[in-house]
């Protein structure tokens, strides 16, 4: 019975990894173009930032393209804090929300790092948090490696010894605070590493089967996405997943709907600036041993120099052509932030999210045939007794 479940898990996964259509890509001038600045203080992690609106960052250099063609959000290292001030910084919503089915892939050259900065590439559904988290890119201060999580309401839970590269965390349910954690066991994922190392990219795909994230350092990043033309995508020879979310121990289709796309940089708060989390490694920052006091207020030169995204573009994928439909999007907001503005939700036409027949036929048809054809190639691993081995995670 349990080599069949792993069977069925394997030929689930496999159906949904198909060819993906672009719809959406974030690069260039026009990088900012579809994307919401919060415009208020962080009241969601309490942290020690103003997440300053579009007008502010742009005439501030904290969010504008560079001279390379890429997107740069950083923490203002210039300004020099007073005690009881906060320190500006960015976040950014994107104006599109990405349904099941969808591809999301993101070519960085630096993360934001250092003592008090918490840095995040996320993802949540309109009614957050009821709606799912997935965290793609979160660490702080001083880690060397980032930290992949899902958060959703009660009832979904990870089992995160099976087919993935990363390290999952001692929580299993996905309600809880920390959520499902798995952190990143490749080199150079996050701090001076990763930049050192000439960037890398991280992609994550949003299927009504799983959650699935993989990691790549520059030298490493497969040629299907370097080389490729970017308007179509085939996931195909990625391999194994760095953190894995099997929908049979989390069903995604209830615990998550249409995700917007967040990047943002937070100060201290309530995970970077408490407890052994920052006395560990920052402790000795200052005078005081405490986040604000001794990183935030003062000058922002040289703790903040390398508190800045470097983002060379953002793609959005789909796994059909979809049809957009206008919808409103409430994002967790502050209460001096205005309301988010009509979006657009990219659908992927699906067995639950309609679109046409004689294409759905066709896309179901042959990820059948894909499955059946993999069921034939796994059936003699599970009769000479190897089966276990495709799922053991490596080392």
């Amino acid at each position: 019975m349990k080599c069949w479940l792993g069977l069925q898990i394997f030929a689930s996964y496999v159906s949904s990894v198909r060819g993906y259509s672009l719809v959406r890509e974030y690069s260039g001038q026009t990088f900012f173009d579809r994307w919401d600045f919060y415009g208020g203080y962080d009241n969601l992690t309490q942290g020690n930032a103003i997440w300053v609106n579009e007008s502010y960052a742009t005439s501030q250099g904290l969010a504008y393209v560079d001279g390379q063609g890429h997107a740069i959000i950083k923490v203002d290292n210039v300004t020099d804090v007073p005690m009881g001030q906060n320190r500006s910084t960015v976040r950014i919503t994107t104006q599109d929300t990405y349904d099941l089915g969808s591809l999301w892939i993101i070519d960085l050259n630096n993360i934001p790092y250092g003592c008090s900065i918490w840095p995040a590439f996320w993802s949540f559904g309109p009614n957050w948090p009821e709606d799912g988290e997935i965290d793609i890119i979160e660490a702080i201060n001083t880690m060397s490696s980032n930290q992949m999580a899902i958060h959703t309401t009660p009832g979904c839970t990870h089992n995160g010894s099976e087919y993935q590269l990363g390290a999952s965390g001692s929580t299993t349910n996905c309600s809880e605070a920390a959520g499902c954690t798995v952190t990143e066991t490749s080199p150079n994922s996050y701090a001076s590493g990763f930049s050192e190392a000439g960037g890398g990219v991280f992609a994550t795909q949003f299927d009504a089967s799983g959650i699935f994230i993989w990691f790549w350092s520059r030298t490493d990043v497969p040629a299907s996405i370097s080389q490729a033309d970017p308007a179509s995508m085939d996931i195909a020879p990625w391999g194994t997943p760095h953190a894995s979310y099997f929908s049979n121990t989390c069903n995604i289709s209830q615990y998550f709907t249409a995700q917007n796309l967040v990047l943002d940089i937070t100060l201290c708060g309530d995970w970077a600036g408490t407890g052994d989390s920052y006395n560990a490694s920052c402790g000795n920052s200052g005078p005081t041993g405490l986040c604000y006091q001794d990183c935030v207020v003062g000058p922002g030169s040289p703790r903040y120099d390398n508190a800045y995204f470097n983002v060379s573009y953002l793609r959005a994928y789909t796994s059909a052509l979809p049809s957009a439909t206008s919808t409103t999007s409430s994002a967790p907001t502050s209460a001096t932030a205005s309301s988010m503005s009509s979006t657009t939700t990219l659908h992927a036409p699906s067995p639950d999210y309609g679109g046409s027949f004689g294409q759905s036929l066709e896309n179901s048809n042959r990820n059948w045939w894909g499955a059946i054809l993999m069921l034939l190639i796994a059936a003699p691993i599970v009769v000479i007794g190897s089966w276990p081995l495709m799922f053991k995670k490596r080392r």
